[in-house]
């Protein structure tokens, strides 16, 4: 058999054509049925729970949330190579390359099915059908691109050269002597079919995510909550045996909702955040890549560790408990000052403290065993935080709705923690699944990767109706904003025109709750000239913001909010 003579250019080419099928293929499937995750965001998902802490802590510090889009360029890029490099290997040693398509199915299949609630037959058939089929087209394109050495033609083919397999045409037949024909294109025609099936897979991955965008569109309106009057005389709050469900019947149940806001908590002036954060704009931080999907009628929630009596919940049982509407603002620990990752929402759930009560835990019973209580999620991630903070009377809740419905599926369908004055990443635990109460030696997700082991809130404030680099008119121009302290609140915002050389008192919206932002506004007579302004808040124990500017990680950025206008 004589030596194929494509070039590595082409080989290289058809590995990657190959590999855009079968992801199309793959997204298509993921698309008509959602519970086959994406193999791309998998492996993506994989690769940051296996990467070092520190790692990651510089991804987040130097890319921001840029962090993920970055992550999945590099997989797409990575993907790329391998199959670059596969098809040129097919050319040599089709054997080793086929052996390389394998190892590729090896780590899609084990990145697939470590995701929660993965079905695993129709996972695992996606993956080998994508990839059977993008190693197709591969070898195809390879063969059709390697013509062998022909026999010298007869007088009469000589003779058609203008005929298809002739050398005037893009398409020709090569043999030899003892072999099957072969069709061979030229370079023209291979990109023509190499397009053509990238096309096809690209729309396939097109289609797929359309499907896909259409399901995550429709969780994203969730139901309105409907919480029960009254509890179920035949199921007790939590399964926990025959002396639980005595103290059960009989309880009253009440469900405490709030009055809509008063309007002396707004102000009403352009650049001012809402009160009370819209679920679809509420800042969104997460590990988990993709949202699981979780099937309620299934989930549970267990409390266990060092309690005296190891519960279990359902998602009925904790709508039959007693229930508190409650105004809660959370920030994440990696905001930048004057940055967006803080938001207030309206939260419904269980308190806290009544869930461990279920247990037998009570502030008096917490010992070194029990210190630090450990929320974990469906996809394994955890948070954790000191369990005295958990029955010290604040509205710690195990939560279920945000503005009056069932959570978003992004922000915890169907059930999370919602801690006041604590950071999300010791607290905020999303796809809450099992709480644990356990000694402070404990490591959480978070802590593993070099943040602070304990996050309090620090006293934040942001200017929200002027920006850096603002050309203003003279005259009056309000500068307002937010300051939050949660479960401190808010005493006092002041505002410097001046780089903080002097401070003028704003004026105050009420507080809403002591665990919620408070909206704030100066008016400033403002003459011509550059100016910098920037913003303090102090909190409801007297403690003024320190102007010290220190980075997010690894507890929190702390500094004044500043920026440059000029007024013309």
């Amino acid at each position: 058999m004589g030596k194929q003579t494509v070039s590595r250019t082409r080989a290289g080419i058809a590995g990657v054509v190959g590999a855009v099928v079968a992801f199309g293929i793959a997204e298509l499937v993921h698309g008509l049925y959602p519970s086959v995750p994406s193999i791309l965001v998998s492996i993506a998902q994989r690769i940051v729970e296996l990467t070092p802490g520190g790692l990651v802590t510089a991804g987040i510090e130097l890319l921001g949330t840029a962090d993920i889009p970055t992550l999945i360029a590099t997989v797409l890029l990575g993907t790329v190579v391998i199959t670059f490099l596969l098809g040129n290997l097919a050319v040599r040693h089709q054997a080793l390359a086929l052996a390389g398509v394998a190892v590729l199915a090896a780590v899609a299949i084990a990145a697939a099915l470590a995701d929660p609630f993965v079905p695993t037959v129709p996972t695992v058939i996606t993956i080998v059908g994508a990839l059977l089929a993008g190693s197709t087209v591969t070898g195809l394109l390879v063969r059709v691109a390697s013509p062998r050495p022909m026999a010298p033609p007869s007088k009469e083919e000589a003779s058609l050269t203008a005929e298809p397999g002739s050398a005037a045409s893009p398409v020709m037949r090569s043999r030899e002597a003892g072999s099957d024909e072969r069709i061979f294109v030229g370079r023209g025609g291979f990109l023509l079919l190499g397009g053509g099936a990238a096309v096809a897979g690209l729309a396939a991955a097109g289609v797929g995510r359309l499907l896909g965008g259409g399901t995550v569109e429709s969780a994203a309106r969730p139901k309105k909550l409907n919480l029960p009057e009254a509890p179920d005389e035949k199921q007790p709050a939590g399964k926990g045996g025959q002396e639980e469900a005595q103290k059960a019947k009989g309880k009253s149940v009440t469900h405490e909702t709030l009055p809509q806001p008063p309007a002396d908590a707004s102000i009403d002036v352009p650049g001012m955040p809402d009160l009370i954060t819209p679920a679809s704009s509420f800042y969104l931080i997460d590990t988990a890549l993709t949202s699981p999907r979780i099937d309620v009628n299934n989930w549970k929630l267990s409390v266990k560790g060092a309690v005296d009596n190891p519960v279990e919940f359902s998602y009925k049982d904790l709508l039959g408990m007693p229930t508190r509407e409650a105004d809660i603002t959370l920030s994440c620990v990696s905001n930048t000052i004057g940055g967006g990752l803080v938001s207030n929402g309206r939260w419904t759930g269980v308190l806290l403290s009544d869930v461990l009560e279920e247990a037998g835990m009570s502030r008096d019973k917490i010992t070194s065993a029990s210190r630090q209580l450990v929320g974990r999620s469906v996809d394994g991630f955890t948070a954790g935080f000191k369990t005295d903070i958990a029955l010290d009377g604040r509205n710690a809740l195990v939560a279920f709705g945000l503005d009056g419905s069932e959570l978003p599926i992004k922000h915890g369908y169907p059930v999370r923690l919602v801690i006041p004055g604590l950071y999300g990443y010791v607290s905020a635990t999303k796809w809450l699944t099992e709480i644990e109460l356990t000694n402070w030696n404990f490591d959480a997700y978070w802590i593993q990767r070099t943040w602070s082991k304990e996050g309090p809130v620090k006293t934040q404030s942001r200017i929200d109706t002027i920006s850096d680099g603002d050309n203003l008119s003279a005259g009056k121009n309000p500068i307002g904003g937010i300051a939050w302290a949660p479960h401190r609140g808010i005493e006092k915002v002041e505002v410097s025109t001046d780089g903080g050389q002097t401070w003028n008192t704003a004026r105050l919206a009420k507080q809403l709750a002591e665990d919620t932002w408070r909206l704030y506004i100066y008016d400033w007579d403002a003459s011509p000239g550059d100016y910098t302004i920037q913003v303090r808040a102090t909190d409801g124990n007297g403690e003024t913001q320190t102007a010290q500017e220190a980075p997010p990680h690894p507890s929190g950025a702390t500094g004044n909010h500043t920026i440059e206008v000029t007024v013309g």
